[in-house]
């Protein structure tokens, strides 16, 4: 009996001993990653700043910082296009990246977008009618009416989810297709009726040309405080993601944490279509890259999304504009590259799983 209570200690002090080295090798990936990729956009951003229709010496970057002239051209270039682009897709490409990461641990659906499930679709289209009916808005009115038309789209995907039967990844995704084809349709028919196309053209491809310091000073607190309680939920994510009668027999109160949850990514989406477009693909291709390397713990994953998300759409966004000098592509198009064949990839894994 002696013996017998020994060997079973030992096998569960070794049992905790493995997670114990488990957790603190996943630890020590964790900050190895995001030193390496803070360390990436530090040197991507820094790049990025000089190149394009006028090379611009890195030498200059700290002097314009630090003793800026409103007579020295290069500074004027910096201030005014350069620096506010690369916070742009520094902070557009975390939210969408983080925005991703929470839909696909809340809805357990490894397709789970903010483009995909109509979310960029909507604030598309309340961003066409602002054009067309308030083409005067102040730009903060502009970011409110865009997270309405979010809400709306996310809700319309839901309901249209939920009215045949059980919410599962095919359904939702399906629904989600349809409320996008349905909002851009519309948002086409608008914007040719009223003659406004070539206005929210830009909008529609995506891209961070034209974002100022004005619009940062707007969008910025949003996406950072949205991004610290995506952080600060991640823990409920990671319970959420074992499914909801884990989640409830873990004492974690499922509805009220889905509503945070879901007005996170909300704000997150809408303040970065508002300003910068629909992109589509970064929170659907960050999360999955990031869980491949960190694991499906979402106090690693959320953080990871962050720092890969920014790094992917500087990345994306410097290629837009150096592939065919003095002419940009479309960011979205770069993203849509990379994006589409990781959705079929996806879709037919998640096939197979079925």
């Amino acid at each position: 009996m002696l013996i017998m209570i020994i060997i079973i200690y030992e096998k569960k002090r070794k049992g905790i001993d493995v997670r114990l080295i488990q957790a603190k090798s996943n630890l020590i990936k964790f900050t190895y990653w995001i030193l390496f990729g803070l360390c990436s956009i530090v040197i991507v951003s820094s790049y990025s700043i000089t190149v394009g229709a006028a090379t611009i010496p890195i030498s200059a970057i700290q002097d314009a910082i630090f003793h800026y002239d409103s007579s020295n051209a290069q500074h004027v270039v910096i201030w005014d296009l350069r620096l506010p682009r690369v916070f742009a897709a520094i902070l557009v490409g975390a939210s969408f990246a983080v925005a991703g990461a929470i839909m696909q641990g809340v809805t357990r659906n490894s397709l789970a977008d903010p483009g995909i499930l109509g979310i960029n679709a909507g604030a598309a289209f309340a961003l066409a009618i602002s054009f067309v009916f308030f083409p005067n808005i102040s730009f903060t009115l502009l970011m409110f009416i865009t997270f309405i038309g979010a809400v709306i789209s996310m809700g319309l995907t839901f309901g249209v989810t939920s009215l045949y039967g059980q919410v599962t990844a095919l359904r939702l995704v399906l629904a989600g297709s349809a409320v996008s084809a349905l909002f851009f349709a519309l948002s086409e028919a608008v914007t040719i009726y009223f003659k406004v196309s070539q206005d929210v053209a830009f909008w529609y491809a995506g891209g961070l040309i034209g974002v100022s310091f004005e619009q940062l000073k707007v969008v910025a607190p949003w996406i950072v405080a949205m991004l610290m309680f995506a952080v600060l939920f991640s823990r409920k994510v990671t319970t959420l993601s074992l499914g909801e009668d884990v989640a409830i027999g873990l004492g974690e109160d499922v509805r009220k944490s889905k509503f945070m949850l879901a007005l996170v990514v909300l704000l997150l989406a809408g303040a970065s279509v508002s300003m910068v477009g629909p992109i589509g693909f970064i929170g659907l291709v960050v999360p999955h890259m990031v869980r491949g390397i960190v694991g499906v713990d979402y106090r690693y994953i959320i953080p990871c999304s962050a720092v890969y998300g920014a790094l992917l759409l500087l990345i994306s966004d410097l290629l837009a504009r150096t592939i065919n000098p003095p002419y940009e592509i479309p960011v979205g198009a770069i993203l849509a590259l990379i994006g589409v064949p990781f959705f079929l990839h996806i879709a037919r894994k998640a096939r197979r799983e079925l």
